[in-house]
C-alpha cells in the first residue's frame, strides 16, 4: 500500500506545482505524520522532493525532475512502458490509469505502439464479448458453464475452472480444468456457445497438478506431403508454411515439403485451396483427393426437384 501511496504522491507532484501534507493526508485517509514519512522515504531513494514553510509553502519537486533521472535508464523506462500497453490486451480498468502515470512519470509521450485484440479480423460484437468473457473469468478465477461440440459434431454440457487462451495454428484454444471429465482439457473457442460466468470461484491448482496440455493436433502422426501452389495462391503461402519449406518455381508457383497431421481436417484444409493447389505426394493423398472432388462434382450433377 505505502508502495503505491509513494508513486501517487510523485503522480500528484509531477502535476501539481505545491501541496500540503494535509491535502495528501485527506487523499490518502492517513495521519500528516505519515505522510512527511513518505516525504523521507522519497527523499532518502534520491527523489529531489522537499517541504516549504510559510505563506505558498508546501511539498513539492524540482522543476526539472522527472523519474528517469534518478532511478531507471530510458530502456528499462521503455521496458516498462512497453509491457504495460501489451497488458491492455487484459482490458483490466486499472491498465489505462497505470500507463498513464507511469508514461507521466518518465515524462514521455507517443508510447502507443502496440495494440492486442484476442479476436481475430471481422469478428462481430459477439465474437469479442465472448474473448472478454473468457478473459474475466480467468483473471477472478470463476468456473465458467457451456455447450460444446467435439470434433464429431456432438454436443455437450462442460463447467470448466478457465486457465488460459492459447492461439495455436491460426485457431484460439481455451485451456482449463474440466469437472466434467475432472481433468485438464484444451476446447477450441469456435466450438464453444453459451458460454456462462458462474458465481462459483474456484483456487488455482497447483502447478505439478497441470499436465502439460497439448493441441491435439501435435499428438497426432504426421504425413509427409510434397505441395504445389500456383501463383495466385502466394497471400497463403508465407503465411501458412515454414520459409525453409518453400520453393519458388520459374513459373512463379511454389513447391512446398512439409509434414502436416493425419485426419480429416487435412483433406479440407487441401481443399480450402480450390483449385490453386496440387497434392504431388504421397499417392495415396492424391487418390483420397481425388474421391473427394468426385463425390462433390457428384452431388451437383444431380438434379434439385
Amino acid at each position: 500500500m505505502q508502495i503505491n501511496r509513494l508513486f501517487e504522491i510523485i503522480y500528484i507532484l509531477l502535476n501539481k506545482n505545491i501541496t500540503t501534507a494535509k491535502e495528501l493526508a485527506e487523499r490518502f485517509e492517513v495521519s500528516v505524520r505519515t505522510i512527511y514519512r513518505d516525504i523521507d522515504t522519497l527523499s532518502s531513494a534520491g527523489i529531489p522532493i522537499y517541504a516549504s514553510q510559510g505563506k505558498g509553502g508546501g511539498i513539492s519537486l524540482m522543476d526539472s525532475f522527472v523519474l528517469n533521472k534518478s532511478i531507471l535508464s530510458d530502456k528499462e523506462q521503455n521496458e516498462i512502458l512497453f509491457a504495460l500497453q501489451s497488458l491492455t490486451v487484459t482490458q483490466n480498468p486499472e491498465t489505462d490509469r497505470v500507463l498513464s502515470k507511469i508514461s507521466s512519470l518518465f515524462n514521455k509521450s507517443n508510447m502507443n505502439w502496440i495494440e492486442v485484440d484476442l479476436s481475430p479480423w471481422g469478428s462481430d460484437k459477439n465474437n469479442i464479448s465472448q474473448f472478454t468473457v473468457l478473459k474475466d473469468a480467468i483473471l477472478n478465477r470463476q468456473i465458467i458453464e457451456f455447450s460444446y461440440f467435439n470434433a464429431f459434431g456432438e454436443k455437450s454440457s462442460r463447467k470448466v475452472e478457465p486457465v488460459k487462451l492459447l492461439f495455436k495454428i491460426k485457431v484460439w484454444y481455451l485451456q482449463g480444468f474440466c469437472l466434467s471429465k475432472n481433468e485438464f482439457r484444451t476446447f477450441k473457442i469456435s466450438r464453444m456457445s453459451d458460454i456462462r460466468v458462474t458465481q462459483h470461484f474456484f483456487t488455482t491448482r497447483s502447478p505439478e497438478a497441470q499436465p502439460e496440455i497439448q493441441n491435439v493436433k501435435s499428438a497426432q502422426k504426421q504425413i509427409d506431403l510434397q505441395l504445389q501452389i500456383a501463383p495466385q495462391g502466394a497471400y497463403r503461402v508465407f503465411d501458412e508454411f515454414n520459409e525453409k519449406d518453400i520453393t519458388r518455381n520459374e513459373d512463379g508457383s511454389f513447391t512446398i515439403v512439409t509434414a502436416l497431421p493425419e485426419g480429416e481436417w487435412l483433406f479440407h484444409y487441401i481443399l480450402s485451396f480450390g483449385t490453386d493447389i496440387e497434392v504431388l505426394a504421397p499417392q495415396n493423398i492424391r487418390e483420397i483427393i481425388q474421391s473427394k472432388l468426385d463425390e462433390m462434382i457428384g452431388k451437383y450433377k444431380k438434379t434439385i426437384t
